[in-house]
């Protein structure tokens, strides 16, 4: 069943809930995902956001979103401006990823603090987006409920324990998944929820042991 907003569309800034709003959340997801200030920014596009990125402004969304703006915040209109005053150091190049998405965007990251990261994503249509790499990690993420992201060896109890914390924060599990290279090795499990995730929680979730990563995102 479509909602109002697959109807009507998003409020945003810009001419294409697709080429702004999506490409604004895309963006501002990348960024929650780094989760520090991003220093710098290599933005690969493909299909047509590699076309009409300059005339659909999805520039200006891309960056605005890393730059924290939501699809509305008027300062989109600005944005490429203020990364600059800002001093992000962002480059955007052309790149063909075979039969991806054609609104898809990959986000190569690096943040004040050092951390680096490498996200892609689609914007699908209405405003709505889907990241569906974190680094070599094919997953699927929509941005629409809190998430918990855990990077841990791949073997039995992980689940259940990360579980058992949640359920101790009386904190609700919408979807879960786990992805993994291969048997035994590194995993990823992305866990969405209906409650926001504290800082407690995510060091509880750390403490259980064979934990590499676990940070939380936002709804966005």
């Amino acid at each position: 069943m479509r909602g109002v907003f697959d109807i009507v569309g998003p409020i945003m800034i810009g001419p294409s809930s697709s080429h702004t709003a999506g490409a604004a959340r895309l963006g501002l997801m990348a960024g929650k995902i780094l989760g520090e200030p991003v220093a710098k920014a290599e933005i690969l596009l493909h299909g047509s956001f590699a076309r009409t990125y300059r005339g659909h402004g999805t520039d200006k969304a891309l960056i605005g979103g890393l730059l924290g703006f939501s699809p509305e915040d008027e300062r989109i209109r600005d944005a490429l401006d203020i990364a600059k005053e800002r001093g992000l150091d962002y480059s955007f190049a052309p790149v063909d990823l075979g039969d991806a998405h054609p609104n898809t965007a990959v986000f190569i990251l690096t943040g004040i603090n050092g951390r680096k990261i490498t996200v892609g994503g689609a914007s699908v249509g209405g405003g709505n987006i889907e990241v569906r790499n974190i680094d070599s990690f094919q997953i699927a993420l929509t941005g629409q409920y809190p998430s918990l992201i855990i990077i841990h060896t791949d073997k039995p109890g992980v689940i259940r324990d990360i579980s058992d914390v949640l359920a101790k924060h009386r904190v609700n599990i919408a979807f879960m998944r786990v992805f993994r290279r291969n048997r035994g090795q590194q995993a990823m499990m992305i866990i969405e929820t209906d409650e926001e995730l504290t800082e407690d929680i995510i060091q509880d979730c750390r403490s259980t042991g064979v934990i590499e990563n676990a940070f939380a995102v936002p709804a966005i």
